[in-house]
C-alpha cells in the first residue's frame, strides 16, 4: 500500500497541469507502483492468491487506462510508457 508522502510524490511528478490530481497520466503512474508493491509481496508469499487477483485487475484496470490515453494521445502514451518503463 502506498502511503500519503508517496502518492503526493508520485502526483507531484506525473501531473501534467498543476491540481490535475486524478488525469489518466497520474492514475497509471499511481497503479504502477501498486502493481510493483503487490509484485515484490508476490515473490515473497507465492501463495498468496487474493493478492494475485488483485494484482490482476490492477493490471487490467492500467491496462484500460493505457488504451484509452494511446487512443487519446499517442505521444503523451509514448512519454509515460517511457517514464514508467513499461514494455508496451
Amino acid at each position: 500500500m502506498l502511503g500519503t508522502e508517496a502518492k503526493r510524490k508520485i502526483i507531484s511528478e506525473y501531473q501534467p497541469k498543476e491540481g490535475d490530481t486524478g488525469g489518466t497520466v497520474v492514475q497509471v503512474a499511481l497503479l504502477t507502483e501498486r502493481v510493483r508493491g503487490l509484485t515484490d509481496h508476490l515473490r515473497r508469499n507465492k501463495k498468496d492468491y487474493a493478492s494475485h487477483r488483485g494484482l490482476l485487475r490492477l493490471v487490467g484496470r492500467r491496462r484500460s487506462l493505457l488504451r484509452y490515453l494511446a487512443d487519446q494521445d499517442i505521444g503523451q502514451y509514448k512519454e509515460v510508457i517511457s517514464r514508467l518503463g513499461l514494455r508496451r
